[in-house]
């Protein structure tokens, strides 16, 4: 809600100009080129009474804050809110008017977008209205552009000296000249910018200069230009819509080691000789102090310094600072000192637990032992005993403990420079509620019975049929009515996965639609992957209360540990991980492997992580600023490359692989780790079981990270045995994931003939024009919708918004007809053979479970389809030639033919690897019949887009038609 007081009462006609003076903007100044300002106009409904924010997102380059940002300000139109994109006029920003409920306002059911061409000078200003799904360029409510410039610039120097400063201010594209500050106020100088702007250009230009140019206060900053009042501070690039608080007093505003022998030290006043002189440094002999800049020195010392030790740099009038681990800790020369490559966590032992925890920075850690209440969060009365660890070898703190400890949880004190702090061993592997404490347990008394390393057998990647679900949504159904349910017990819980004989329920009553794990296990996927099942953050779903909220769980607290919300009971930390393990041998009984979404490349929020707590600054990446990257879109991006966060990827997910036995790895956001580590990864993997799946989103992510040391698309010739999600064919057939309203192959779009066909290949170089991003087809995960972005049905009804039910449904049964007949590893989305609909619902990650939900209702009203994508599993799995793993046997036994347009059609030799007869494909994506001209020869018809399989449907030869939006395979009789 805008606070009243924030509204002057002098003002007469508010205006946007006017107001802008009046709120902060949560940006620095607008780095012209790089990125672009939105602003947003909104008019909320007469009768309002909810607290509404602005979801964005901008795609092309992608940027996913995956935050609301909130209505700062305010003006006679209605609410206002700024704010800057780190991204250079990207081709469309999204915008949703939303609670932090996610109830959406009128007008944004429907996913509302700032397009390029409404981006003008690096701004990107736009008018909308409550239950008006339009989106304006200009106030409807009626404005005059400006013509001229007038704003006042407030200035604020630490040493209040002003003479000789001024501005050089510009309209963008315009003429410049020079001002002077010839005015005074509370805050600093003030300086009067009059311009002429005869185009209405949205940005002024401004440098703070002294004189003629002998010295500057930073480097050119762009403004938005119907600004009344802007402040700016000394030193800092931000440009203040309001007038900032400000220390005005002297002080050492950091000291950081840059090596084991430099620190550097910063003040917010500028540096004289006489500040050396009075500079004393304890904790350390200082071998020079040299000024490096007006407000910074370079401290040189003897010898390497202890960065567990206490280093002191102080100064009479400036005060004191604490020396801390700044960019040595990101330096080869930090890992070759104190990189640890023996076993990090708990050994328990009935008689003993030897505790080790790697904490190099730290100049003290004591280990918290706790007894764990069985129905209640701890508190400090359950701490039972405080030990004090031991220094141990390359950074280590060890201690060992008498007795048995099993069921007692522990955590570590970590003292710092700069005080304590609590965290949770990174490697803990069980935890109480809530993930607040590591719980020390015997991992043997956690096996179900009959458990086993027996599992289905997989001779290669690309025989992998994957099914990606969630352990809520798998068995929550319905929480709409009392009318259907799931016919599973145990709701949203890892159990619910494995119950066998479910059936959908109708007012009480068993109905013949398989539900659940039956379902399942008749479609006749291979595996079924499960989006995230570690211990994810209390802000997500509060384990005390699981029920409350939903979400998908991409938020990790603890990477070693199961997430205790799908547990009948989150107070045991024994029952997570033994009904997980219950969950796999279930799923291994059954036929079934199990996969698990890993996502190592952020955490939920690296200042308060557990691993930014035990050495902070060391475990993500950080730009050159000093702020935490954010390729990740999510606020952090961890440093896969440093020894340590890679031995923890490492680590953590063979230890998975070993002690619960999952079949394969999803990594998210694959793009941010680098190739070493996803090497590592599967080298270790290969010493557990080779048919382990490792694969993952390559996508190429803004990180600090040289581009051909990150694990994508681009570099995936130097990861053998990795696969990537293919995003080519997923858009190529439906359209892009980020613009609503694109269609592709399956739904209109022409000339998508050669980009399925590269996806239909697994992504090889085929030939000169089709030709993908795999060196071979087993890294390529094909796949038409995932978790993310809209389902397809729901994309269709976007894209094709007059086409009858009839027809995208033989659109639907089209894509996934290409995706059965396509090389690589055949990935679907949960519901996907019953055309899920999340009713419009993009990004339901925190959406509730009546979106969410697996609707077997609607399963049951589409037995048809789920037959159909049952026939098309079947054929596949029939065919080896659809499964080749070498680019070469690829090129050699499949041959595309000449069609007409918007017609695919291929076929497999006999002599490819397993398979025993010629194939005929012909996907037909034309709104009419085709005439296909057939090879030589007899053709048994096995699918025909309304029925699939291995049986005979007809026969053919010479010629056969195929309709309009389907498959016909052929094989040879």
């Amino acid at each position: 809600m805008v606070k009243k007081q924030w509204k002057p009462v002098w003002a007469v006609v508010l205006t946007f100009a006017l107001i802008l003076s009046m709120f902060p903007m949560p940006t620095s100044a607008l780095d012209k080129g790089k990125s672009t300002l939105v602003v947003v106009h909104y008019q909320e409904a007469p009768d309002n009474e909810k607290d509404w924010n602005l979801w964005l997102w901008a795609n092309g380059p992608d940027y996913f804050p995956n935050k609301g940002f909130t209505f700062n300000g305010e003006d006679a139109f209605g609410k206002v809110a700024a704010y800057e994109f780190p991204v250079d006029s990207p081709e469309k920003i999204g915008l949703i008017v939303r609670t932090d409920n996610w109830d959406k306002d009128k007008g944004s059911e429907n996913d509302r977008f700032i397009t390029s061409d409404m981006i003008q000078d690096g701004v990107a200003e736009v008018w909308i209205k409550s239950g008006d799904p339009t989106i304006y360029t200009s106030n409807p409510d009626g404005e005059t552009a400006s013509t001229e410039i007038d704003m006042n610039v407030h200035y604020f120097r630490y040493d209040n000296t002003y003479t000789d400063w001024g501005l050089w201010a510009w309209p963008d594209g315009g003429d410049g000249q020079s001002i002077t500050f010839d005015g005074a106020d509370d805050f600093g100088a003030v300086a009067n910018v009059k311009l002429a702007n005869p185009e209405s250009k949205r940005l002024m230009g401004l440098i703070t200069k002294k004189g003629e140019w002998t010295e500057k206060d930073g480097e050119d900053r762009f403004v938005l230009g119907t600004a009344k009042e802007i402040w700016l501070v000394e030193g800092d690039s931000t440009i203040y819509y309001s007038e900032p608080q400000i220390d005005r007093s002297p002080k050492l505003v950091s000291f950081s080691a840059d090596t084991f022998r430099q620190a550097t030290l910063t003040t917010n006043r500028v540096i004289t000789d006489a500040f050396i002189d009075e500079l004393s440094v304890d904790g350390a002999t200082v071998e020079s102090i040299e000024k490096a800049s007006d407000k910074s020195v370079t401290i040189q010392f003897k010898s390497d310094i202890d960065l567990a030790k206490v280093i002191k740099a102080s100064h009479p009038e400036f005060g004191e600072q604490t020396l801390q681990a700044g960019k040595v800790l990101r330096s080869k020369e930090f890992d070759a000192k104190y990189a640890y490559d023996g076993k990090l966590g708990v050994t328990y032992q009935k008689s003993k637990t030897k505790f080790v925890l790697w904490a190099p920075t730290a100049q003290q850690v004591e280990l918290e032992l706790w007894n764990m209440p069985t129905n209640r969060p701890t508190n400090d009365k359950d701490l039972k005993k405080v030990i004090q660890m031991k220094r141990g070898e390359r950074g280590t703190w060890v201690a060992e403990v008498r007795g048995d400890l099993d069921g007692i949880g522990y955590t570590y004190q970590v003292t710092h420079a700069t005080g304590k702090v609590r965290a949770v061993d990174p490697y803990a592997t069980a935890v109480g509620v809530n993930g607040d404490q590591g719980v020390i347990v015997d991992l043997k008394e956690t096996d179900p019975k009959r458990w086993n390393s027996m599992k289905p057998k997989l001779k290669q990647s690309t025989d992998a049929i994957i099914y990606e679900t969630h352990v809520r949504d798998f068995s929550i159904f319905d929480v709409k009515t009392d009318k259907y349910d799931s016919g599973i017990q145990n709701k949203g819980k890892y159990l619910g996965v494995i119950e066998p004989g479910t059936r959908l329920l109708v007012d009480g009553k068993k109905t013949a639609t398989k539900t659940g794990l039956d379902h399942v296990k008749d479609l006749g996927v291979t595996h079924v992957q499960f989006i995230p099942v570690y211990d994810f953050n209390t802000a997500s779903v509060d384990e005390t209360n699981p029920m409350a909220t939903y979400n998908w769980g991409y938020d990790p607290k603890n990477y070693n540990a199961p997430e205790g919300s799908y547990s009948t009971d989150p107070y045991d930390a024994k029952v997570r991980i033994m009904e997980m393990k219950q969950m796999i041998q279930g799923l291994h009984d059954n036929n079934l492997r199990a996969v698990m979404d890993v996502v190592y490349n952020h955490m939920f929020d690296a200042q308060a992580s557990n691993l930014h707590k035990i050495v902070p600054g060391y475990y993500y990446r950080y730009t050159a600023g000093g702020d935490f990257a954010n390729g990740t879109g999510v606020g952090n991006d961890t440093a896969s490359e440093r020894a340590m966060m890679q031995k923890l990827i490492v680590d953590s997910v063979v230890y998975w692989a070993k002690e619960y036995h999952w079949d394969g790895f999803r990594f998210d956001l694959m793009g941010i780790h680098d190739v070493d580590t996803m090497n590592k990864v599967r080298s270790e993997l290969n010493r557990v079981d080779k048919s382990i799946l490792v694969f993952g989103e390559g996508w190429d992510l803004g990180t600090p990270l040289d581009a051909e040391l990150k694990a994508n698309q681009k570099n995936a010739y130097d990861m053998p045995g990795i696969a990537h999600f293919n995003d080519n064919i997923r858009d190529g057939l439906k359209g892009s994931v980020f613009y609503d309203e694109d269609k592709g192959f399956i739904n209109g779009k022409e000339g998508m003939e050669n980009r399925v066909k590269t996806g239909i290949v697994g992504e090889i170089a085929y030939s000169d024009t089709i030709k993908g991003f795999t060196k071979e087809p087993t890294q390529a995960i094909t796949y038409v919708e995932a978790h993310d972005n809209h389902t397809l049905w729901d994309k269709l009804t976007l894209t094709n918004p007059i086409a009858s039910e009839v027809n995208k449904t033989k659109m639907h049964r089209l894509a996934s007809s290409i995706l059965l007949t396509s090389q690589g590893t055949t990935f679907l989305h949960a519901g996907q053979e019953f055309m899920r609909t999340k009713e419009g619902d993009h990004n339901s990650y925190k959406s509730p479970d009546s979106i969410n939900q697996l609707d077997w209702k609607r399963a049951a009203d589409r037995k048809a389809d789920v037959q159909y994508m049952k026939g098309l599993i079947e054929m596949r799995k029939a065919n080896p030639g659809l499964r080749m793993t070498k680019a070469s046997d690829v090129k050699r036994f499949l041959t595309f033919h000449k069609a007409e347009a918007n017609v695919i059609t291929y076929t497999i030799d006999e002599d490819a690897p397993g398979q025993k007869n010629d194939l005929f494909i012909t996907h037909n994506a034309n709104p009419t019949n085709v005439q296909v001209s057939l090879p030589k020869g007899n053709w048994n018809v096995i699918v025909d887009g309304d029925r699939a399989g291995t049986k005979t449907i007809k026969r053919a030869t010479g010629k056969v038609s195929v309709p309009a939006y389907k498959t016909f395979v052929l094989e040879r009789n």
